[in-house]
């Protein structure tokens, strides 16, 4: 599993941020984690944790402004000298002097933004939780069709990508083809996306590299995609047993999360595009709560019961 990591100018670039101070180098950022540094400022430092993005509003900036010069200056510089990964001032705060003072002695970015402390907060945590997510590299494609995101899984010319391109001309939408980086952007929640060389593009043996937005337009891609459901391609082997109902529970495990699974056998003659369609929109009446597979069997049960009924 991948450590991600972002640089920080990314992230000023991404929340419109100002600079106050930099520091020297464009700092590698490995953290999701924020914080209201109330405490450190008040000189309780016990428990503070430097590597978490501090962000400091209203309330700190007024508790600062009640306190003496010396004491003040003293606070500020121990908070500044555990080296915070990076201090930003939300609502357009103007820093003490002191914060810039000690930014430059200990090398500490200094940043400020116009939003709100609480707004703020919540857009940073969500970037972060997305792009600093725990992820891994997959061997597959990753479409989206009718609003279900799909990794489809099987051996290299199975047919995986001429598939995805079928399904594109049905109006679906392509995140990724060959490489599939997936980041677990919460305990439940698995996000997919393309390796940015990659992106757009599907290989096609016989003729190459496709560029499909090129192709098809800015509608038949998507940069990431939630992944719903896994389907697993296999070529068809004569006497094997495939599930004809659909009462078998198949899960596959990505991360620790498990995701509905549905295998397909590949042979000659089967649209799978099509095949791909059906299993998309039969999985989302399984999440709205209809289980056709489920209730054809309750009805035949029902008709069983009923003739024997009759019989006796």
């Amino acid at each position: 599993m991948a450590i991600s990591t972002i640089k920080l100018s990314d992230i000023i670039s991404e929340l419109r941020l100002e600079a106050l101070y930099l520091g020297e180098e464009d700092r590698e950022i490995t953290t999701q984690e924020v914080a209201r540094p109330g405490l450190p400022l008040a000189g309780f430092t016990e428990l503070y944790q430097p590597q978490r993005f501090q962000i400091i509003g209203r309330e700190e900036c007024s508790f600062l402004d009640m306190l003496d010069n010396g004491t003040r200056d003293h606070n500020i510089n121990i908070f500044m000298k555990a080296s915070p990964v990076c201090v930003i001032f939300s609502s357009s705060l103007e820093p003490h002097p002191e914060f810039l003072k000690y930014a430059k002695k200990y090398d500490v970015p200094l940043l400020r933004t116009s939003e709100r402390t609480s707004e703020f907060m919540a857009s940073l945590i969500s970037s972060m939780r997305v792009k600093l997510a725990p992820a891994i590299t997959r061997h597959g494609v990753m479409v989206e069709v009718y609003g279900m995101g799909i990794l489809i899984l099987g051996d290299s010319g199975i047919g995986k990508s001429e598939t995805a391109i079928e399904l594109v001309k049905r109006g679906h939408r392509l995140i990724a083809d060959d490489a599939v980086e997936i980041r677990k952007v919460s305990a439940v929640t698995l996000v997919a996306s393309a390796p940015e060389i990659i992106r757009h593009y599907v290989e096609l043996r016989g003729i190459g590299i496709v560029d499909v937005r090129r192709l098809f337009g800015v509608g038949s891609v998507k940069d990431t995609e939630k992944i719903n459901m896994v389907i697993k391609l296999e070529p068809w082997v004569q006497g094997k047993t495939y599930d004809r109902i659909g009462l078998e529970t198949e899960v596959t495990d990505i991360m620790g999360i498990e995701l509905p699974t549905v295998t397909i056998p590949v042979s000659p003659g089967r649209n799978l595009s099509v095949i791909i369609e059906i299993a998309a929109m039969n999985q989302k009446q399984k999440f709205m709560g209809y289980n056709t597979a489920v209730e054809f069997n309750k009805r035949l049960t029902k008709m069983m019961e009923q003739t024997d009924s009759d019989n006796n």
